[in-house]
């Protein structure tokens, strides 16, 4: 009988020093980078982000001789990334220019803060893990990010742009999603006829082109403000209107107020370009509905994120079940990406380096067309700026170039047969004897425009001399 109990204590001894050993060596294994076995309580093992992190490191080392860069998502030869050139440059490298590339300051693509996000590159950097926010809402059953909504709230308080007091948020994917939103919003329901949306000329082409496209029973797009601007006529007085307010404007720059006072007018104010690189910030804007865009602040246009301040808490609400509705939300990458570029970006060294640059554009371009009789841009003058604490000039993303003669009243055809490509006045209901240039592209893109319009210059005054 004693025989029998001793067997029997040494295989419990044996069993239990097995279960130990094999949960040493378990321990050892997981913690010494072997293959990994854990449940969903169990922490995540240290270390998990450092491939994605060399990945994203070996391609941005990749050089591209300072004009283009290439992308952990981009165009892939023989196993490896690529160079994605600026415009005019090709070649692996993108060492080759081509001189008798055209100059494109077509589009509003705001590459001209790259150089900062380059020098910031480890405080703004993102490592999105796999498992990263799956689900359609936050915690709290919503899909705005809480401490998103705090930073912007922040953010317009140190910068003194707006008036963030009493004011609901509501995210879109970027400026444009909320635009009409807001249209949708503040268009009344059931009525007789559908409102009227509005902008005073020039404006930005995307109001009409949006509202037509969206046109609905609630509303349409009605043209220029001046033709609504007395009250007391029977289309005026029997129609519901909505305008967009775009200040600074697009294309050319100016500080625009409301113009319709009518009782049944509505106003939408587009603050896309009321940051202090563009123009002097004089006071907090306190409108009821004013529209911000992450492009034109950070100049991260491919990110798709912007945010509406609201008042009235009808208008918001609707704005929110449009955005539910139209895509559930903003993409929580876009909003933990925001999150991180934002928090550069109160640090206010952004501002220095954004304002330093086009301050810079705009005295060369200014400089380059000083003694043109042929082409003129925009006076831009000096304001108090509060965030910066000095008297500025803005400066506007866009020079908006007039055409002088007669003769030149096409004047996106005179640019683009000397190289340069704008787009047309008329696209932002003004005459053709204008066209927008952008001002906001990469240093490339600005050098070859200023190389261009230099020599339009030139041509002019040696034409005028030897007539003489």
């Amino acid at each position: 009988m004693g025989g029998i109990q001793i067997c029997i204590y040494v295989v419990f001894l044996l069993c239990s020093v097995s279960l130990n050993i094999l949960l040493v060596g378990r321990y050892v294994y997981v913690n010494g980078g072997g293959r990994r076995w854990w449940s969903e309580e169990e922490e995540v093992a240290v270390g998990w982000s450092r491939k994605a992190a060399e990945e994203a490191e070996a391609v941005a080392a990749i050089s591209c001789s300072g004009h283009g860069r290439a992308y952990l998502d981009g165009l892939v030869v023989d196993g490896s990334p690529i160079c994605e050139c600026n415009t005019c440059f090709e070649g692996p490298d993108c060492s080759l220019f081509s001189p008798s590339c055209a100059a494109d300051a077509d589009s509003g693509d705001p590459l001209f803060l790259e150089p900062f996000w380059v020098q910031q590159a480890a405080n703004s950097a993102v490592v999105v893990s796999g498992w990263h926010r799956m689900s359609y809402s936050f915690s709290d059953k919503t899909t705005i990010s809480q401490e998103l909504e705090k930073l912007i709230r922040n953010l317009h308080a140190v910068v003194g742009n707006a008036n963030t007091t009493g004011r609901f948020i509501v995210f879109g994917a970027g400026s444009t999603q909320l635009l009409n939103a807001a249209v949708n919003a503040l268009s009344p329901r059931n009525s007789s006829a559908p409102a009227k949306v509005v902008a005073t000329i020039p404006f930005y082409p995307v109001y009409r082109l949006q509202t037509n496209m969206f046109r609905s029973v609630d509303f349409e797009f009605g043209g220029d403000t001046s033709l609504w601007k007395n009250c007391t006529t029977s289309d005026t007085a029997s129609s519901n209107l909505v305008e967009f307010v775009t200040s600074p404007n697009n294309p050319d720059g100016k500080m625009n107020r409301a113009v319709l006072e009518c009782p049944n007018a509505k106003s939408i104010h587009d603050h896309a370009y009321y940051w202090p690189h563009f123009t002097p910030i004089s006071a907090p804007s306190d409108e009821d509905l004013m529209i911000f865009t992450i492009s034109k602040l950070t100049g991260h246009a491919g990110s798709r994120f912007g945010w509406a301040l609201i008042k009235d808490e009808d208008v918001y609400e609707k704005m929110l079940n449009y955005s539910k509705f139209n895509s559930i939300g903003v993409s929580r990458e876009t909003q933990l990406r925001a999150w991180k570029l934002l928090k550069v970006v109160i640090q206010r060294e952004m501002f220095d380096f954004s304002s330093t640059t086009m301050e810079e554009r705009w005295e060369r371009l200014s400089k380059a067309l000083l003694m043109s009789n042929r082409f003129s841009i925009q006076e831009n003058p000096p304001q108090y700026c509060t965030f910066f604490g000095t008297v500025r000039r803005p400066s506007p993303a866009y020079a908006w170039l007039k055409c002088e003669k007669e003769e030149d009243k096409e004047c996106y055809n005179v640019l683009k047969e000397a190289g340069i490509i704008g787009r047309d006045g008329s696209l932002f209901g003004a005459n053709s004897s204008y066209v927008r240039l952008s001002l906001i592209k990469t240093q490339d893109d600005f050098e070859i425009l200023l190389h261009k319009i230099k020599k339009l210059v030139g041509e002019e005054l040696d034409g005028g001399k030897s007539s003489m």
